[in-house]
């Protein structure tokens, strides 16, 4: 497969990797709505705050939306979209691994971009990904209106989508539902009390046909049909008597007309997405920027917003309620407000003030009801919570010791997805050293006196008294802690795997 080259990628592929962990610290007063709530805006460098979600929310975002800068030369006042190529491609590869690592197996990441580093990211999604796990690249006609000092006008963006596993995907995503402009062909010339509906041609080619397929066709006033010649019915025989009999065949108004099955309205399923997204049906970017302007301002605008109706489509087509959706390049919030409208969970990763100036101010208002966007046409009425959270201390120092504000929740975090690659299980209690089992291997942390000992070492050291006060486990048991005082023999016949504290954490 064709790999990428730059300047920079050695030191870009170990980026992730020698990220450091950190911890969350949620600011309370920042925090707004519903306290139980699990909705995330973290403020602080995406890159560290992707590894600290990593322990949390491994293998279970169902969409992943960004929307990074677009190397385009210009400088923004929120962004600094003016990166030389190298340090783009630098800057996003590692994002990408992360991300990666964050979906769920049946998830997605769509990306937005633009022809200046379109090429280039396809290619590097094609690695990190796999080219199997291309599902499509879709344009969005971003404007509607020409502007004669171009060259050639540029009307529209790119949304790359890729999914871990494209045939649940394809199993999974929610179908385009139909625009008003497709509504019209559906009338009510019979005023049926089922509604408007439409006719739909019943011949179809014969090339595959049975014979239950092939029948004389009599009308209301006696004329015959039979199927044109090389073309069958499309239904057999006695599919056609019953939907006669529940009224569902139409023969024109004077019932001397080719057959046709009625379709109601009511029965549209959905479409399957197209890959072109005119801005009529999601939008354009006056509509996005009238919306913020609406919410900041004219004088507070973030620069280049994307459409909510942009960001709903995307999170319809991939989600369900309640599904979890991250947005790590989160602007001025457009996706995490979309999200909140539409009851998914979601997590926003934004950098610098406008995290809180821009990103939980919106979500303010949207908790509040605001009836921008589209709120209208999901009946947004308010409601719902964020917690707000900046991004903490590292957990390991430098010279590889445990923070000291690292408390046994973030370090028993860290160590079950260290070792599981799964994230901590909501249902965790963190009251007593057993972290959890994960294919019949028990794993414990003996750490900040978690089992409420008052010696110096607080319960850190395993000893006999502290295994015989370990919660029971039949299997193998990795146990984390300072030290033991158990001998080799011990360990062994008590399927112990014994791993030191702080030194075999980060191996």
């Amino acid at each position: 497969m064709p790999r990428l080259e730059w300047t920079t990628r050695p030191e870009a592929l170990k980026s992730a990797a020698n990220a450091p962990f950190r911890l969350l610290d949620e600011v309370p007063e920042l925090s707004y709505g519903d306290e139980d709530t699990e909705n995330m805006i973290i403020q602080g460098d995406n890159l560290d705050g992707l590894k600290a979600l990593l322990p949390l929310y491994a293998g279970q975002v169902k969409c992943i939306y960004i929307d990074p800068p677009y190397n385009t030369k210009s400088a923004f006042e929120h962004y600094d979209d003016n990166l030389e190529h190298s340090t783009w491609l630098s800057l996003i590869y590692p994002r990408l691994e992360l991300l990666r690592d964050l979906l769920s197996e049946d998830g997605s990441i769509w990306v937005s971009i633009d022809d200046s580093e379109m090429p280039y990211l396809k290619i590097i999604m094609d690695e990190i990904f796999g080219r199997k796990s291309f599902i499509a690249t879709n344009v969005w006609q971003k404007r509607y209106s020409r502007e004669n000092r171009e060259a050639i006008g540029d009307v529209h963006e790119y949304i790359i989508v890729y999914a871990i596993n494209p045939s649940k995907f394809k199993e999974q995503r929610n179908k385009i539902p139909p625009t008003q402009e497709q509504l019209k062909v559906y009338k009510n010339p019979n005023n049926d009390p089922r509604g408007n509906w439409r006719p739909i041609p019943i011949n179809a080619q014969a090339g595959h046909a049975t014979p239950s397929q092939f029948y004389e066709i009599e009308s209301p006033n006696g004329k015959i049909f039979r199927p044109p010649e090389g073309r069958c019915w499309g239904i057999a025989e006695a599919t056609f008597k019953r939907l006669l009999e529940e009224g569902r065949i139409y023969f024109g108004k004077n019932g001397d007309s080719q057959p046709n099955i009625i379709r109601y309205e009511s029965e549209i399923e959905g479409f399957a997405p197209w890959t072109w997204w005119p801005n009529q049906e999601v939008g354009h970017t006056d509509e996005s920027k009238k919306e913020v302007q609406l919410i900041f301002g004219k004088d507070n605008v973030f620069d280049t917003p994307k459409p909510e109706r942009l960001l709903q489509r995307i999170i319809h087509i991939a989600t369900n309620p309640n599904d979890l959706v991250l947005d790590s390049f989160l602007g001025s919030g457009t996706t995490a407000a979309v999200a909140h409208k539409m009851n998914r969970r979601y997590i926003g990763i934004e950098m610098g003030e406008h995290a809180q100036t821009h990103c939980a101010t919106r979500l303010k208002k949207v908790i509040d009801g605001e009836q921008g966007g589209i709120s209208k046409a999901v009946n947004w009425t308010g409601g719902g919570g964020f917690r707000f959270y900046k991004l903490g201390s590292k957990v390991f120092l430098s010279d590889d010791k445990i923070n000291p504000d690292v408390k046994f929740k973030h370090l028993a975090s860290f160590i079950w997805f260290k070792e599981t690659k799964q994230p901590i299980p909501k249902t965790s209690k963190f009251n007593t050293p057993l972290i959890g089992v994960n294919q019949d291997t028990a794993y414990y942390l003996l750490y900040n006196g978690i089992l409420g000992d008052r010696s110096p070492n607080g319960g850190n050291v395993l000893t006999r008294q502290i295994l015989k006060d370990l919660p029971p486990h039949d299997g193998l048991k990795i146990i984390y802690g300072e030290s033991t005082l158990l001998r080799a023999e011990t360990l062994k016949n008590n399927n112990i795997l014994f791993k030191q504290i702080p030194y075999e954490v980060q191996k």
